[in-house]
């Protein structure tokens, strides 16, 4: 009787992980709809959730960092303003929150069987950009209704946010999943890393206000998304190129120290979930 012996890796091969990956992409699949089932489940108002928490605080923003503190806004209207960083935002910390403690909250399959690990943080990530598509119809709402029109440019460059948005959260999400499954207590530090986060990301307020501190805020990925998603798609200012392209190097050095965390530390996940 043969024995089939499944040993790690002992360098790291991306494109080799892409193509486990995609042998897998069935399980990828059940996954993302287990997650989002369970979002869902038993609530009730289900996917309205997706459009109510996004449009509330953009509402109660609007009353107190619009209306009363009078925070500048590049001459947009206050809640388009505010709403387009939220919906990147919102994609960004609710993944993140998720990513990292996917290999705990899925440990009974962990420590079952073989898959390609880097299915559950991406099962996760996608499951929060299919929240983010839902969330887009308000700013579409928004667009029409404040009658801007967004440049073909800004359609074309949405995918390179996307992206950018991508890698900063498997990134960090990667390398926090695996700190997690040896410290729990890291499941405390996540919401507070991730609220301090956002006063230091142009959500409520634009990049431009901080003056020559901005070069310091552009290391933030969210940063040249959140920045570069109103340039394009509300055309108040000219999109900052060298933002964009800085907050694309930083979400690849993010990813690049998560992923080869992540990987060093995969085969004591069973061991340790």
């Amino acid at each position: 009787m043969n024995t089939l012996i499944i040993k790690p890796k002992k360098t790291f091969n991306f494109i080799e992980d892409l193509k486990e990956i995609w042998e897998y992409k069935g399980l990828l699949y059940f996954l993302t709809w287990r997650d989002l089932k369970v979002r869902y489940k038993q609530t009730v108002i289900g996917v309205a959730w997706v459009l109510f928490q996004p449009i509330i605080t953009m509402v109660v923003f609007n009353v107190f960092f619009g209306k009363f503190l009078k925070t500048p806004s590049d001459g947009i209207p206050y809640p388009i303003f505010v709403y387009t960083g939220l919906l990147f935002w919102q994609f960004f910390a609710s993944s993140l929150g998720d990513v990292s403690g996917s290999l705990v909250s899925n440990k009974n399959i962990i420590t079952k069987i073989y898959f390609p690990r880097l299915i559950i943080p991406i099962s996760n990530i996608i499951t929060a950009f299919i929240d983010f598509l839902v969330a887009s119809v308000v700013l579409a709402g928004l667009i029409i209704y404040y009658h801007y029109t967004p440049h073909l440019i800004g359609l074309l460059v949405l995918p390179i946010l996307v992206i950018i948005t991508f890698l900063a959260i498997l990134g960090l999400g990667l390398f926090f999943a695996s700190v997690n499954v040896k410290y729990r207590d890291v499941k405390y530090v996540i919401p507070f890393f991730i609220q301090t986060l956002m006063f230091v990301t142009p959500v409520i307020y634009p990049a431009s206000l901080l003056g020559k501190y901005s070069k310091i805020l552009a290391l933030n990925p969210m940063t040249g998304v959140i920045s570069t998603a109103r340039a394009t798609l509300l055309g108040a200012v000219p999109v900052n190129w060298t933002l964009i392209l800085t907050s694309l190097i930083a979400a690849l050095v993010f990813f690049i120290v998560g992923y080869i965390y992540f990987k060093k530390t995969e085969k004591y996940f069973a061991d340790i979930v």
